[in-house]
């Protein structure tokens, strides 16, 4: 429990500083580029860490396993426990020519 604990501590922390210093960059490199070029205003701090923010809530999307890979996975592996073990076998065939060095001869393997 206690390991659990100092462990989120440390994600927290780790991302606060990512945060920071990505902030920081964002800001440097716009004030370095956009006034001179267009002579847009020069950002702040947290006007910087802002318009991360906002991009990432326009443009970022969802991350994670859930969503639409989630849904593929889940339909992959569906398909694949309802092959006939020929079946398996055509369709390791295909990805071999596909995708080279994806070999498996085990049975009971399961797409991931």
């Amino acid at each position: 429990m206690r390991y659990r604990l100092l462990r989120g501590f440390g994600f927290v922390v780790l991302a606060a500083l990512v945060v920071a210093l990505v902030g920081f960059i964002v800001m440097q490199l716009w004030n370095w580029l956009l006034p001179p070029l267009f002579g847009w205003k020069a950002l702040g701090y947290w006007q910087a860490v802002g318009l991360l923010v906002l991009t990432q809530i326009l443009f970022g999307g969802r991350r994670g396993r859930g969503g639409w890979h989630g849904h593929w996975r889940s339909r992959m592996r569906e398909r694949w426990e309802q092959m006939t073990p020929e079946e398996r076998e055509k369709f390791r065939a295909g990805l071999g020519r596909h995708c080279r060095g994806w070999h498996r001869d085990a049975e009971d393997t399961k797409v991931a």
